[in-house]
């Protein structure tokens, strides 16, 4: 069993035969953005430098993110959440793509009014003309040459935290607090292998023995979710944080495309009562709910795996209005993001 083409410029699988499981190729472009001192960027504080190091600049760099994408839309959601709109620009990309990149059909005339480009492997290659991996988002772009910077998605998040902070709105939220931090980055680390992933090596899996041990290891790992978050607020305790960020873009289209077309079929999230409230509560806070579009996210996964949906049919459910349904986690108090 071989992965649709298509599948290049997104997820990257890497399985090749019959009886593989899925393998998520996490080798990116290993540069970073890193604060500016005496004149040139910093090493960062936290990470590998494994590549060029580029200086934070407002306006110099261009967040190109598909809302379609759980990967991208972590950085749609922190880049909202710290206020960096006006600092960094976002090009959206359309929900569907072919085999060689993202392409940006919902600009008009169908190119990035910022970029002046159609595809995003436009800037992959104007920076590495043998690009040899798939295009995938998110990838930061410098404006000025039109060349990707970086699409090391887990660093672009943490690095727009730690390393623009004195572009941060007044009153953003501490998305990596010290004190937590290395009991955070243990919990993200085990959301990415049995959840984040989860799913993909559920829907990506070569074979039976292969689903069968993705299928399990993911509903262990929603199972201590759910005891987790029976008495917290949120992952960390009383306030959002880069943990909750990448939980929740893969909770968001949990039973819109997992639970069907990745067989992630145990129970709905909708079924599970803790996991679903925090999953609205989050939903309904500025800087979650307005990035997520149920649209587009089907259209991208029924429409672009077509070794998996080979007809094409994108399903009209659930209905979205479920995710403004009250949620009652504000009995266990903590400090929700506030609109600013």
């Amino acid at each position: 069993m071989a992965p649709d083409e298509n599948d290049a410029a997104d997820d990257k699988p890497t399985y090749t035969e019959k009886g593989k499981a899925f393998d998520r190729d996490m080798s990116y472009i290993p540069d970073r953005i890193t604060k500016v001192v005496d004149g040139a960027p910093r090493r960062p504080e936290h990470g590998p430098v494994e590549g060029e190091l580029w200086p934070v600049e407002p306006g110099r760099y261009r967040l190109v993110a598909a809302k379609a994408c759980p990967w991208a839309n972590r950085s749609i959601i922190v880049r909202r959440l710290l206020g960096l709109e006006d600092v960094i620009s976002l090009g959206m990309p359309g929900p569907t793509h072919d085999k060689r990149s993202w392409t940006f059909d919902l600009d008009p005339d169908g190119k990035d009014p910022v970029l002046g480009i159609e595809r995003l492997q436009e800037a992959y290659l104007a920076r590495f003309p043998d690009y040899p991996k798939g295009i995938t988002v998110p990838a930061v772009v410098e404006v000025a040459t039109g060349q990707v910077v970086t699409n090391d998605f887990p660093w672009i998040t943490h690095d727009l935290f730690s390393e623009w902070r004195d572009h941060h709105r007044p009153g953003a939220p501490d998305l990596w607090p010290d004190d937590v931090r290395e009991e955070m980055e243990a919990v993200m680390q085990r959301i990415f292998t049995e959840v984040n992933n989860g799913v993909y090596r559920c829907g990506f899996a070569g074979s039976q023995e292969a689903y069968d041990d993705a299928y399990d290891r993911l509903w262990t790992a929603m199972d201590w979710l759910e005891e987790r978050l029976a008495d917290r607020r949120f992952l960390m305790g009383d306030t959002v944080t880069e943990a909750d960020v990448r939980l929740f873009t893969t909770l968001a289209r949990f039973d819109a495309v997992y639970h069907g077309h990745f067989k992630c079929n145990r129970n709905k999230l909708s079924e599970m009562p803790v996991l679903w409230a925090y999953a609205r509560d989050l939903f309904q806070m500025p800087g979650f709910g307005e990035t997520i579009d149920f649209d587009q996210i089907k259209a991208h996964y029924y429409v672009v795996h077509t070794d998996i949906n080979p007809t094409g049919i994108v399903p009209k459910g659930p209905d979205a209005d479920a995710w403004l349904t009250p949620h009652g986690r504000e009995v266990l108090g903590g400090e929700p993001i506030q609109p600013w």
